[in-house]
């Protein structure tokens, strides 16, 4: 008996998936679920089970729509009897209204989530999403933008925003761009790690040092300016400019005479303090404009490609491959190392392309499995992914779902007609922004906060806007309803895209014959349960 056909049946008794004997080449599902399964395999694991349809189409259309799925989008997924129905609906969703505005404001949390409330910024995020610009171009334009070009003016937030902190624009570009956090080695070199130095610091820190905001809100850049340090040895050092993989940027020698210096600084102050100052000239070299060619030359790029791809992973399965997200160093080694590095450069490859990513991430059979663990025993690491990880929705994302949760269904199937969902989509990212304020964004170890359990336990807001008994609410629709079954059924179809568990159904239905004479109430009170609880307030 051949060595294969040995591991085919072990795998046949145990339940475990059968592996090729070399990883595919594509599709990028098809790669993820290899080396998922292999280390499974490895350790004698055998994953959770494949969610059931319906579960599935929750979880992606919160994933790549930011809402929940409407009674007929639920109704066409079931009627939908083809092999390739899940792949369909991603790229459905992927082709909707839906999925630009959830994608910016996944960037928006990602970029600024300190920096709330720039609506040119997100409007720039949107167009770049919708026409399809990748990864590395809006990152040069974030850095390198032109004031002048309305197009990319609003990109440049990024940096004015931090215009006034040098050390935090330093640190969030190296974190939030490169996966690394770089200010450890800010006072000292890393205790740690080896890899980040001083040297390291202070290398990158250069790429900004010179940027600055005018009155008139212009970014500019100074002519050069030395970056000192002192080492914990008590040497002076004057930084040059590194990337952090080592990378030197040479810069042309200084030869402006004393008195330009005190007339550059002087003009610099005056563009500081006045509205009507000269505009500042487009530097010949630029740092920042350096950076983005270093980091996205070579091998350079792959601590780019890296950063990204991690990133990603982390929003559909709840930690990255390398985790904590921000520390991408030799101490630190991804959970499935061969997996991280072809991912990367697949991303790099194929030009940075976020949407190439995302659908191969949620086609893959690691996403596509319960979060329930059912199997005798503890649940495996979660570095290990053989459990889908439940994760709690973004302020965005959980006030939109609240909003359709408690619209009258009948409502929400009409607006999904291609001509009127665009607009209806809209009107309800607006609506969700004055909501999301009262959501606290999720980090790790995330628990509902007190202010958001007091607010649905006594808000009038929330009676308001969720659980008036109008016609275009889901409790108004519910109290046409006579039968109390009927009515059951079709609450948690609105609420949880499925149906009621049997205790579940005989646990309300008592509940309501309790209230048959304040049946208003009593359908209130069920709407209310289903919306405060933890289902509908996570991804699952």
């Amino acid at each position: 008996m051949t060595g294969s056909r040995l591991i085919a049946i072990v795998c046949a008794i145990f339940a475990l998936p059968v592996l090729a004997d070399e990883p595919p080449r594509e599709p990028l599902q098809a790669v993820v679920d290899y080396h998922i399964n292999q280390r499974l395999q490895s350790a004698g694991i055998v994953p959770a089970a494949t969610l059931e349809d319906f579960a599935w189409l929750r979880r992606v259309t919160l994933d790549l729509a930011g809402r929940i799925p409407s009674q007929s989008e639920v109704a066409h997924f079931r009627s939908d009897s083809s092999d390739n129905k899940r792949e369909v609906a991603v790229d459905r969703l992927m082709n909707s209204a839906d999925y630009a505005y959830h994608e910016r404001n996944f960037l928006d949390n990602l970029l600024q989530s300190e920096y709330d409330g720039d609506k040119e910024w997100r409007a720039w995020l949107l167009r770049s999403i919708r026409e399809g610009r990748s990864w590395h171009e809006m990152f040069r334009t974030m850095m390198n933008g032109n004031d002048d070009n309305s197009d990319e003016k609003p990109a440049l937030a990024f940096l004015k925003k931090r215009a006034n902190d040098i050390d935090a624009m330093t640190n969030d570009a190296s974190r939030l761009f490169f996966g690394v956090s770089v200010n450890c080695a800010q006072c000292h070199d890393h205790p740690l790690v080896d890899d980040w130095k001083q040297d390291h610091y202070f290398g990158f820190k250069s790429f900004f040092a010179r940027t600055y905001v005018t009155k008139a809100q212009l970014l500019a850049e100074k002519p050069p300016v030395e970056v000192k340090f002192k080492t914990t040895e008590g040497e002076d050092k004057v930084a040059k400019l590194l990337f952090l993989t080592g990378a030197v940027v040479e810069e042309p020698e200084d030869k402006r005479s004393d008195e330009q210096k005190k007339a550059d600084d002087e003009a610099i102050q005056k563009q500081i303090r006045e509205d009507n100052a000269p505009r500042p000239p487009r530097p010949s070299f630029s740092p920042r404009r350096k950076l983005v060619d270093t980091a996205l030359s070579g091998e350079n790029s792959q601590l780019f490609a890296r950063a990204m791809a991690n990133r990603v992973w982390a929003r559909f399965f709840a930690r990255g491959l390398v985790h904590p997200l921000d520390q991408l160093h030799s101490e630190n080694p991804a959970s499935h190392p061969e997996l991280f590095e072809w991912l990367a450069r697949e991303f790099r490859n194929h030009n940075y392309n976020m949407r190439w990513l995302e659908r191969g991430l949620v086609l893959s059979d690691a996403y596509a499995r319960t979060s329930v663990w059912e199997s005798d025993g503890e649940a495996p690491a979660a570095e290990l992914f053989a459990v889908g990880a439940i994760r709690p929705l973004a302020p965005r994302q959980y006030a939109m779902t609240m909003l359709l949760a408690t619209t009258n269904p009948e409502d929400f199937n009409k607006w999904q007609s291609a001509d009127a969902w665009p607009a209806k989509r809209r009107e309800l990212e607006d609506r969700a922004d004055s909501w999301r304020r009262e959501f606290e964004l999720p980090g790790e170890n995330f628990n509902v906060a007190v202010d958001e359990a007091l607010l649905f336990a006594n808000g009038d807001r929330v009676m308001n806007d969720f659980l008036r008994d109008g016609g275009d609410k889901l409790v108004g629709y519910l109290l046409k309803i006579e039968d109390a079954d009927e009515t059951i059924t079709r609450a948690f179809a609105a609420v949880l895209s499925r149906e009621p568990r049997e205790g579940e159904r005989s646990a309300f239905r008592e509940f309501m014959s309790q209230r048959e004479e304040k049946r208003v109430d009593g359908v209130r009170d069920m709407v209310w349960a289903l919306i405060t609880s933890p289902e509908l307030r996570f991804n699952h």
